[in-house]
């Protein structure tokens, strides 16, 4: 294919500036390609961004994406990345009541807090063991798989031959999670703390014969190789404006505000359309790399495009004056907030629930969980802010599919979001209204976004987080060698669509990086 006149030609051209783009073009130009970055947006970032929601507050809010235990400090080392992280802790408390009074389970704390914590709730200490054993498993895997993740996919026994642990396969692998969780666990409050690991952002059944949510907990419990949560200082946008400072130190080009338009491929070279304000250009490449959407990618190549998306949660940030008070007066709430708190999220409660959005309508007890960051990276708030106490709360609802809100998505919204609260209200001492912050104009600081929001938002097919179902962490039919591999030879997926996508883990845009390394070497 011959270039046009006036056009120029990359080494590689990288669609999208999200994390991963930004990833895959710091390796390439690292290792003296030459790298051109197109980003629709006037900045780059795609959901790992830090933005002020709430008018005239002095609080950066991670406001899509805010973890990064999926990052390998591989990227990071062989980046040269500038920022900080901070571990947040692994912890967990769920309200819930008992006998007509308040309690719940702390998870945290130390090993004895734990133990007598778990023989609080349940009246022995065989829960606390079978957790115990759980959990070791878990490890053992994330220890093994987590390492794989940048190299090449191993097969399906390859992947099995290193996890070397035919139970720990068998469960996490091959048979329902539900069936794990019912075989261990007694009591339905542990049983509903230990699946929803397998349903954030994932619209799925305990029993699910397709196992999308063991693939969900797969990558909940994996980050790191030791299954830790880390959050960077100063929020998501320290990541990814160390990865653009990382891309453009090495020499790639970072073009914001040029929206990509269509590929044109031979397999040998391409040519990329892009449209600005003031008109279209193209940009000729041996290499494509595209960080968007399976979808996105189709309609760029004029490809079938792949089975609809369909993401299946809301997001609601907040801005507190203060944490409040707990109907549990046993628990402090910066201990209770410090890791993730749990709401409406029992074995049966969560079956419900699924079994409700199934079935088209909202559902009657909505579950969801609550992450305080400011806790862990106060650096995120105001001097001011921070000296008075304030603090913020990200809420993530689980079992809201994006076809609930086709009808009305303003009216829906409202009353999901009405609906969630009031089952947080009712394990608080105090209404949250009363505790949360106004912005400069008298509102309160909160802001809730359905998976339709981020559709319109960030391009999100359905409002999938992960672009499309995840997928295991091994090579199946058609998955080439990388996970990244498209039909066209020079074209590759390095999105959260990919094999080993999903997450703010710069994976997909580590292993596009290598596939073309790769390819200039043959």
């Amino acid at each position: 294919m011959t270039a046009p006149e006036g056009t120029r030609t990359y080494d590689a051209v990288i669609v999208g500036g999200g994390h991963n783009g930004l990833v895959a073009a710091a390796y390439l130009a690292r290792a003296g390609r030459s790298v051109l970055v197109l980003e629709r947006l006037d900045h780059t970032g795609g959901a790992a961004v830090s933005t002020r929601p709430f008018t005239g507050v002095d609080a950066r809010l991670s406001r899509y994406s805010y973890l990064v235990s999926l990052l390998p400090r591989k990227i990071v080392k062989d980046l040269g990345l500038d920022f900080r992280l901070r571990t947040r802790t692994i912890s967990s408390y769920t309200p819930a009541e008992r006998d007509g009074r308040p309690t719940g389970l702390l998870v945290g704390g130390g090993e004895r807090r734990t133990r007598e914590a778990f023989a609080r709730l349940t009246g022995s200490d065989g829960e606390y063991a079978a957790w115990r054993r759980f959990y070791e498993m878990t490890g053992r895997v994330a220890r093994t798989v987590f390492p794989t993740l940048t190299e090449p996919l191993p097969t399906r026994d390859g992947l099995r031959r290193t996890v070397g642990d035919d139970e720990a396969w068998r469960t996490l692998f091959e048979e329902p999670i539900g069936a794990a969780v019912e075989e261990r666990f007694r009591d339905d409050l542990v049983r509903g703390v230990v699946l929803t690991d397998a349903l954030i952002g994932t619209f799925a059944d305990a029993h699910d014969p397709s196992l999308a949510q063991n693939r969900c907990f797969l990558y909940h419990v994996i980050g790191g190789g030791t299954g830790t949560w880390d959050v960077p200082v100063g929020g998501m946008g320290a990541l990814t404006d160390a990865l653009a400072d990382a891309a453009r130190a090495a020499g790639a080009v970072i073009a914001t505000g040029h929206r990509a338009v269509r590929i044109d491929t031979d397999g040998r070279t391409a040519e990329v359309t892009h449209r600005t304000a003031g008109g279209e250009g193209v940009a000729a490449a041996r290499h494509v790399l595209v960080n968007a959407s399976p979808r996105e990618l189709a309609a760029l190549t004029g490809d079938t495009p792949p089975p609809p998306a369909e993401g299946a949660q809301l997001k609601v940030n907040m801005l507190l004056k203060r944490l409040p008070r707990l109907r549990d007066t046993s628990v402090d709430p910066r201990e209770a907030f410090a890791g993730t708190f749990h709401i409406a999220e029992g074995y049966g409660q969560l079956a419900a629930a699924h079994a409700q959005a199934a079935a088209g309508e909202l559902p009657a007890v909505p579950p969801s969980e609550i992450y305080c960051h400011s806790l862990t990276d106060p650096t995120i708030l105001g001097p001011d802010l921070a000296a008075r106490g304030y603090q913020t709360l990200t809420l993530f609802g689980l079992h809201t599919p994006a076809r609930l809100f086709a009808r009305d998505n303003d009216a829906v919204r409202e009353e999901l979001l009405k609906s969630t609260l009031a089952q947080f209200d009712a394990h608080l001492a105090e209404p949250l209204a009363d505790c949360l912050a106004t912005d400069a104009d008298g509102r309160p600081c909160l802001e809730a976004r359905t998976p339709l929001d981020l559709e319109r938002d960030l391009g999100l097919p359905g409002g999938n987080i992960f672009h499309r179902e995840l997928s295991w962490p091994y090579a199946q039919d058609g998955t080439g060698r990388w996970g990244v591999e498209t039909r066209h030879a020079n074209v590759l997926l390095c999105g959260a669509g990919a094999v080993r996508g999903g997450g703010v883990s710069g994976v997909p845009g580590h292993n596009a990086a290598m596939a073309v390394l790769e390819a200039g070497e043959s």
